[in-house]
């Protein structure tokens, strides 16, 4: 019989994926600096329908909003139990992006989308490079829009970021990338 999935469960694998994959392949190369001070906020909505998860994202977008940044950087709120389609969950997105909106909050907290079954528009379900953005769980991350303009501002070109991604994860191939997520290691 297998055991109920605990919030430690969630956060514990999340943690997992974040160090092995976002900072281990340096898919964020912004996660590591954060990541080590201990600037991410890891939280495991109990949400079982859409309402109770857009409550909980506006509680977390305005924890977010209201805390120091040297002290909470970025957030990511792990949704395990509503949401597991990936299309619904696309949909949820703009849900999302309007309550952003309507806590006047945009163009000062973004939203970036992860799930397991995450798949770009143009790409078939089994492209590696849909990892780029596939997670353990279905999860939103927040953003300071203040922060990705601070730390785009010394790169030349962030837009080769997506692309060595995307290379990277074709190299490691689809059984490589599924190791990422189940955590197992390529090879």
């Amino acid at each position: 019989m297998t055991e109920p999935l605990s919030a430690d469960t969630a956060i514990a694998a999340t943690r997992a994926w974040i160090e092995r994959a976002v900072i281990g392949l340096n898919l964020c190369p912004f996660a590591g600096r954060p990541w080590r001070e201990d600037r991410v906020r890891l939280s495991v909505s109990e949400a079982d329908g859409i309402e109770a998860l857009a409550e909980d994202l506006g509680e977390e977008l305005l924890r977010l909003q209201r805390a120091d940044p040297v002290e909470l950087e970025t957030s990511l709120l792990i949704h395990p139990f509503v949401l597991n389609d990936f299309f619904e969950y696309n949909d949820f997105l703009d849900i999302a992006d309007r309550l952003v909106e309507g806590m006047g909050l945009a163009g000062v907290i973004q939203v970036a989308s992860f799930h397991p079954r995450y798949q770009f528009a143009d790409t078939p379900a089994d492209d590696p490079a849909n990892f780029t953005n596939r997670s353990p769980f279905p999860m939103l991350h927040l953003l300071r829009e203040a922060s990705i303009e601070a730390a785009t501002d010394n790169i030349r070109d962030p837009d080769a970021i997506y692309e060595r991604n995307i290379r990277t994860l074709r190299e490691l191939g689809l059984e490589g990338c599924r190791g990422l997520a189940s955590g197992r290691t390529a090879g």
